[in-house]
């Protein structure tokens, strides 16, 4: 099921009404993962956003200085902006207006979240080539090609969004599924090979190269989110046909999604973690500076 947990908007209703804080009547009896699922909400709006504004302004002001997978942690970012700066009209319709164009909008943004695994495979792969096939990826490190690329995966996302959008979230339910396992299945075998091909470079060695150990460290950090974030949609929504309304609407699929949603916060986390120090305090203006005199 894709991230639609609380939208009412796909269920065949004779007329629009007021609904409770829980979406559902059902969800009385455990209406605290909604308490979850709008924290993350709030979070996202709060932290997520200026976290991936800081992204895309550091992206854009080193240019060619940055990675080969800046175009794609580009293209992220502005998806996960774009998905917590939704959220006051998401929670505002749910919570007060369930206006039902207003649903339009948030079942786009939320078809647009719901494929963001696109252009993180995107990155998994481009370093699995960069490390496992060095000498093919010397031959295409031109950024037209990840231009190129990115474009062929909007097209995709786009495609899916509209969809969801004006056929509802059904129409696009196996499709989610398919993409979640996919994805999945792929960052894993590519964070995996690049962490045997780096502890197989040191093999017999005392010390690991610090550039190859930050490599190493970073690669687990990568690992541990795509394992948080989105082995439990791979792990429990292909049984959502097994499970009662109030066990799946109510509770499963508020934390799943609360889980994957998170990572419009953590992702743009992990790049700045990655950033020099100097390069983040480059970010923040500064306005004590003065010109320094020297004396000798």
């Amino acid at each position: 099921m894709s991230n639609t947990s609380a939208l009412s908007l796909n269920s065949s209703i004779s007329g629009w009404h007021r609904l409770p804080w829980y979406q559902f009547e059902a969800c009385v009896e455990a209406p605290h993962w909604f308490l979850l699922y709008y924290g993350v909400k709030v979070l996202n709006l709060v932290a997520g956003v200026p976290l991936n504004g800081l992204v895309l302004w550091q992206i854009l002001r080193k240019k060619s200085e940055g990675s080969t997978s800046d175009v794609f942690i580009f293209n992220l970012s502005i998806l996960d902006a774009y998905f917590g700066l939704m959220t006051p009209v998401d929670l505002s319709n749910r919570l007060y207006f369930n206006d039902e164009s207003v649903w339009y909008s948030v079942r786009f943004a939320y078809g647009l979240k719901d494929v963001t695994p696109l252009f993180l495979t995107c990155i998994c792969l481009d370093r699995y080539v960069a490390v496992v096939h060095p000498i093919l990826f010397t031959g295409i490190r031109d950024t037209s090609i990840r231009i190129g690329v990115s474009l062929v995966v909007w097209g995709l996302i786009l495609a899916y969004s509209l969809t969801k959008t004006f056929l509802g979230v059904m129409s696009v339910n196996e499709v989610f599924s398919g993409v979640i396992l996919s994805a999945f299945f792929i960052m894993m075998f590519c964070n995996l090979s690049i962490i045997w091909v780096l502890r197989k470079s040191v093999a017999g060695k005392e010390t690991m190269n610090p550039v190859k150990k930050k490599a190493f460290k970073m690669v687990i950090i990568v690992l541990a989110i795509i394992v948080g974030n989105y082995l439990p949609p791979v792990a429990l929504m292909p049984f959502s046909s097994t499970y009662s309304f109030v066990t799946f609407r109510c509770k499963i699929s508020l934390c799943v999604f609360s889980i994957m949603d998170l990572s419009c916060t953590i992702e743009p986390l992990l790049y700045i973690s990655k950033m020099e120090r100097s390069a983040f305090c480059n970010c923040l203006p500064n306005t004590s500076k003065k010109p320094i005199t020297v004396s000798i």
